[in-house]
Formats: C-alpha cells, structure tokens, sequence
C-alpha cells in the first residue's frame, strides 16, 4: 500500500511543469523535475498526452477504489441546495445504473468493481436528524415518487432500504414564536409537515399540496343578497399546485357564484396557498356573525375523504347549474335555435326576436324556441322602456311553460322570470298565482317557497306569508332565509322577545337574501326594546355591510353626499323665513289645534306604527307624501293658508305636516325615520313646565311654546312624556336643504 502511495505521489511531482509551461504559453529551458540540468525539452507532444491520460484513469479508479469522495456528502450537500442529484446525473451516468433506480450512486460504483453489497449505516446525519427526517418525509414519499413518475415506495423503520438512504444533511427549521409541540393523539402530524418545501430521503424536492385547512376558508358572507356564501371546496385536492408560492386570494376577493340564470363555477385549480397555519387541537376560535363558515375543518387525517366529498358536491353543484332547456325536438333544431340565442347575447335584441319569432312559426311546438322569445321580448321591453312588450313577455313565459313537452328546467326557468316580472309591473296577485303553481310543481324546492313568503308579504299578506314560512322550517329549521323572514313577521306582531333569535340566527347564517339593512334595523329595535344593549352590535355590522350611513343614523331610503348631523339651526337649513312664520304665528296654529281637538277629537287618528312603549299618542295630519290629506284642512284653514306660501313643506314627498299630542305617561321607543332627505321642525304650542323631552344622538332637548326645535330624524331619537298634563306640537317636515330641484321632484314619495 505504501509503494503505490509513493507512486502515486512521484507522478505527480513528474506533471507538475507541464501546466506551468500550458499556463505561461512558452517553453522553458528545463526539462522537469527529473530532467537534467542542462538541455532544452527531452518528450514529445504525443509522449504528454499519453502520460496525462494515464494518470487520468488510474486517478479515477483510485478515486473509485479507496472512497475518496464521499458521495454521501455530496448527495447531502445537493439536497442543502435544492438540487436533485438524481436528475443532475440523469442522462450522463445513466449507462451504470446498475440498481435501477433512475440514477448512479455509490451503491452503483461498487457494484461496476465487483464488490458485494453491505449494510452499511446511514452517513452524514445523527440519530436527532434521521429520526426527524424520517418523520417529515413520512407523509410525502408517496407524492415526490409520483411527481417522479416512479412507483411509490412508503419506508418503514424495519426495511433494510429505508436504513440505507442517506438522510439531508440539513440542519431542522428553527422553532419560531408560535411554535405548538406534537399532541400525541396525533401519530402523522407533524408540526413541520406544512413547510413548503419539504425534504425526503431520497434528494427529491417535494412539494406538498395545500392543507384542507388552508384552503376552505371561512365563506365570508358576501354584502350583496345575490351572492352565495358557500365556501368554495377545495378543487386543488386531486390535482398538485403549479405556483404554491402565491398566497391565496382573499375571500372578499374570490368570485362567488351569484343568483343568476346560469351562474358558472371555476373549474380550475386554486392558486395554492403558503400553509402558514399550523392544524392545532386547540378549539376554534368563534367566529363574527358574517364569517361563519359553511365546511367544517376537521384533523389532516381525515381530510382526504372530505375533500373528496367536497368535490363531489362541486361536480354536482355544477351539474345543477346548468339548465337543459332542450328536449328531443329542440336537439333537432338547436343549430337555429343557437343562432337566434347568438344574436341576442351580442344585443340584437331585435333581430334575435324576429328570429325567435320565426323559428316558433316554423316549429310551434319547441318550447326552447318559444321560451327565446319570451326572452327576445323581455330584452326589446327594457330597451323601449315599454310596458305592453313586458306583458307580452309574460305571456310568452306562460306560454313555453304549458307546452307538453317542456324541460323541468325550462318550466322553472319560464314560470320564476314571468313572477319577477309581473312583480315588476306591480301584478302581485298575478305573481303570487305564478309562484303558487311552482310550489305545486316542485313541492321539494325550499326556495320556492321561499320567494312565495316574499310574495304574501308584497301583498300585505302577513298571515299568508308566515304560513308558508312556518312550512318551510319545519322542513328545514336551518334555513336562514325562512328565519329572518320569520322573526321580521314575528316582530310586526309586536312578540318582541319571540322574533330575536330568528332574526339573529338568520343574519348569522349568511345566506342570499337575508343581509338586507331591514332585518338589521329590525334586530337592532326588537334588542333595544328588551333592554339589551348588544343592539349596536348589530347597527354597527348594518353600517359596515353599507346598509346604515352611521350607527345613529339608520334610514334605509338614502341620497348619498348629504349633510347629516342631528341638530340643525334655522339659518343651517336656509328655511329661516319658514322658521319666523311659524313662531310669529303660533298662537294661531295653537288656537285652530285646540279647537279642532275640542270638536271632535276623533280627528287625532293614534300613532301606529308601534312606536310606543306605553302611553297614548294621537296625530291629526295636514299634508302627507306631498299632498293634502282629504277635508283635513277646512278644521284649520288659517294655519294650511300660511303653509301654502313655503312648497318647501308642502312640497315635500317624503314627509308629513301635523299635530301630534302626546298624553302623560307615554314613553316613545328610540327609533329613526325612513329617509334622510327631510329634516323635521317641532314647534311647540302646549308644552308643560317639567316632564317633557326629546334625545337625538346623545343630546337631550326640550320643547318651547312658540319655538321651532329642528333636527334629521333620521338619527336615532326617543321621547319621554311624564308631564302632568298632555303635550301639543306642531309639526312640519322640509327637503333637506342640499337637495337640488330636479332631486325633489324625481325622488319617489315615502
């Protein structure tokens, strides 16, 4: 051994001018080392080539022979980098793969020299690290052998391979601020499974998919009525991610699928998400009423089986969504009923009509054909604005709905479009009618019955409508949908207490149709009237979701960009010469009140809008939406002549001028007005010494004989009566002062 050493090194020594001569690019006077002192080159060109290449290969078998390269290491040192060494020598020393494991290593190198195959241990890692690796990789050898294309192996500790494969010489992730130790229920979870990138044995850089958890995110409940709120299945469960590097889009920001004819569900896979997120065995932390999630994250190990059942359900949601409208005749003529259909998606509504019209000549019988037309017509009816096409429309629903051999999805499709529509036209009865016939054909649809609540309700039907909804629930007690509607009947019944959780557990649910600022207003008041001051919690969520301009301020029927504050001075209103009228003439309006309450009080119709807690409230109205009310204003001819000169009051579609008297004991609920384009005056004309007051916001006032109060109320405001004796105000709603001419006239009356 020690002579080949001496070999091995003398011949190094013998090479060491020729690269000094290669690197200077001249020739020297001295031969070499073992040259003599004197005389120029002693070897040919050919005789170096020769030596060199020698010493090549008995330098490579040395290498080979005596492991001075410890390939281990450098596999380690690949698998530090990224790299896979498999692939980095794929294609070069593929010819000695002896083992046929798609790459050559040391195990190959032995087997070309003959040796017989050992046990050796595993080299380069401790017992710490192999045992950590082989806990990571554990889960994901399957998924890196498969993004391989090879078969997948699973190594356990009693398998001689597995003890074989050299472990990652890389040093575990640092344990960072939130780090939670492995419960040991758990026998996979790992709290470094969810790394993204993940190293195994076998030098391959896997990637794992994204968690379950990761991906069904909570389905925040969308602001519109029209979006759904389910949470989107994970679709990137059978497929593997192409940029896991980008986060996952946002909830607010991901397409929903929304309420229309043929809504379209995203089929491709998901960006996915970094697993940031550990699975914990800590509960869930609960969660706001708007981000209440629709799938239930469960443990990693049982989260294959639910994904799968999530894209089951996708598939067949998406099957759902789309309608076949044709049956075996229509198939036959599809290529012209597409044509006509082209035409109208590109906005020839015209022409598409003339076709439709055409092709229901031509084939009277197709109920495709006849439900285009309808369509044609309903889109020609919006175009001119025109009523009478509208009801051509309906007609022509009903028409492709009764033919014989109509689709289940083109009855339901014809029969709902003709309801909306005749609600549309204000034919309530008629739609009622409609939604009744589709209950009766699809008596499993909730929905259905759903919008026929809605459509008693539009009738003024409370009865009717809370029938229905009784139904409904008792068939399915969780439809969110049928509880708000429930509770906002129960409350217009004055059962208070009863209508709370229905209401709540019904905007909590999230579904289409119930975050609607009603059910907020009303939730809000049923809260306040028991005392329970969560009430703000609601009107605050309300604000958020855009239904309410602030908490206090709580109108529905809103113009955007007014000035809105609680308390008003007459020169802030600009109505100052109205404000002086009324309190140089006080006396008179006071003395044709009192009259007329000492002729017949019966002209003081009480309050019902079930505004009062207790107590009694009477009103004797003038002008109300902007007109007169009936021969109310022969009892008061002096006080309506002096109105007459201010259309500012009169004027005013969507407020009212009129006495109210309040008696003692009476208490009003804190409540807001429905608009906030008025502002209201008070002016006082009986008003006791102590007893009587009003709160707008968080300021308190009271009434003065012969003063005007002004404020919007449409901020929250409450009244206390405990006076003595009765109270008598005279009071006169105005347009709010910012809105223009054209406003006023143009806005409907409330």
């Amino acid at each position: 051994m020690a002579q080949r050493k001496n070999n091995k090194s003398h011949s190094r020594k013998e090479v060491k001018t020729p690269p000094v001569e290669s690197k200077n690019g001249k020739k020297t006077e001295g031969g070499g080392a073992g040259g003599g002192a004197g005389g120029g080159p002693k070897y040919s060109v050919f005789t170096w080539v020769v030596v060199l290449g020698l010493l090549g290969v008995w330098s490579s078998m040395a290498v080979v022979y005596f492991d001075i390269v410890d390939y281990d290491s450098v596999i380690a040192r690949a698998k530090e980098f990224r790299l896979n060494f498999s692939d980095v020598l794929q294609g070069k020393l593929m010819a000695y793969d002896t083992d046929g494991d798609g790459d050559f290593d040391v195990e190959d190198a032995k087997v070309l020299l003959g040796l017989k195959e050992a046990e050796p241990g595993a080299v380069g890692a401790s017992p710490e690290t192999t045992g950590a690796s082989e806990r990571i990789v554990e889960p994901t050898n399957q998924q890196a052998a498969q993004q391989q294309g090879e078969e997948p192996k699973e190594a356990t500790s009693g398998d001689p391979a597995a003890e074989e494969t050299p472990s990652a010489a890389v040093p575990l992730p640092s344990i960072e601020d939130d780090f939670i130790p492995d419960d040991p229920r758990e026998d996979v979870a790992h709290p470094y499974e969810d790394e993204v990138d993940t190293i195994d044995t076998t030098g391959v850089l896997v990637e794992e998919p994204p968690s379950q958890e990761s991906i069904v995110d909570s389905g925040r409940y969308v602001t519109s009525s029209e979006v759904t709120q389910e949470s989107e299945p994970a679709v990137t469960a059978e497929e593997p991610s192409e940029s896991p590097a980008e986060p996952p889009p946002e909830p607010e920001q991901q397409p929903e699928p929304v309420l229309e004819p043929e809504p379209v569900l995203a089929a491709e896979p998901e960006p996915a998400p970094e697993p940031e997120q550990q699975p914990q065995p800590e509960p869930e932390p609960v969660l706001e009423p708007e981000s209440q999630p629709q799938t239930e994250t469960r443990p990693e190990t049982g989260s294959v089986p639910e994904a799968e059942g999530s894209t089951e359900k996708l598939k067949e949601k998406a099957k759902k969504k789309k309608p076949k409208l044709f049956n075996k005749f229509d198939k036959t003529i599809k290529a012209e009923i597409d044509a006509a259909e082209k035409l109208r998606k590109k906005g020839k509504v015209d022409e598409a009509l003339r076709a439709f019209e055409s092709l229901v000549q031509q084939y009277p019988q197709s109920p495709r054909a006849r439900y285009g037309k309808a369509q044609a017509e309903d889109d020609v009816a919006e175009k001119l604005r025109s009523n009478d096409m509208l009801q051509r429309a309906i007609n022509t629903y009903r028409e492709a709905a009764e033919l014989p051999d109509a689709t289940s999805d083109l009855l339901m499709a014809a029969l709902k479009r003709r309801a909306e529509r005749q609600q549309f036209l204000g034919r309530m009865r008629g739609s009622l009618v409609t939604l009744e016939r589709l209950v009766q054909i699809f008596p499993e649809d909730i929905s259905l019955k759903n919008d026929l609540g809605v459509a008693h309700l539009l009738l003024g039907d409370n009865k009717g409508a809370k029938k229905v909804y009784e139904q409904v629930l008792a068939a399915a007690p969780n439809n969110g949908f049928a509880k708000v509607h429930y509770g906002f009947i129960l409350k217009s019944e004055n059962k208070i207490a009863e209508s709370i959780p229905y209401l709540k557990e019904g905007l909590e649910s999230g579904e289409p149709g119930t975050d609607d600022g009603r059910f907020y207003f009303h939730l809000g008041d049923a809260l306040q009237r028991v005392g329970d001051n969560s009430a703000y919690h609601w009107y605050e969520l309300g604000h958020q979701r855009g239904h309410f301009a602030s908490v206090w301020q709580r109108s529905l029927y809103n113009v955007e960009g007014l000035k809105a504050q609680p308390w008003w001075t007459p020169k802030e209103t600009g109505y100052t010469d109205l404000v002086k009228m009324l309190e140089r003439n006080w006396k008179t309006i006071r003395d044709e009140a009192l009259a007329v309450m000492d002729r017949n009080t019966g002209q003081f119709i009480p309050e019902e809008e079930n505004l009062r807690e207790k107590g009694e409230w009477g009103q004797y109205t003038l002008w109300q939406q902007g007109k007169k009310v009936g021969n109310s204003c022969q009892g008061v001819p002096k006080t309506c002549s002096l109105l007459e000169k201010h259309p500012e009051a009169t004027g005013c579609k969507r407020g009212q001028i009129k006495f109210s008297v309040m008696h003692p004991g009476t208490h009003v609920w804190p409540h807001t007005g429905p608009t906030n384009c008025r502002l209201r005056m008070h002016l006082g004309l009986v008003i006791p010494k102590q007893g009587c007051r009003i709160r707008c916001t968080t300021e308190t006032r009271q009434w003065e004989e012969g003063k005007v109060l002004i404020f919007d109320d449409s901020f929250e405001h409450e009244v206390w009566q405990d006076a003595d004796s009765y109270r008598l105000i005279f009071i006169v709603d105005v347009w709010h002062p910012e809105l223009t001419a054209y406003q006023r006239q143009t806005l409907s009356p409330i």
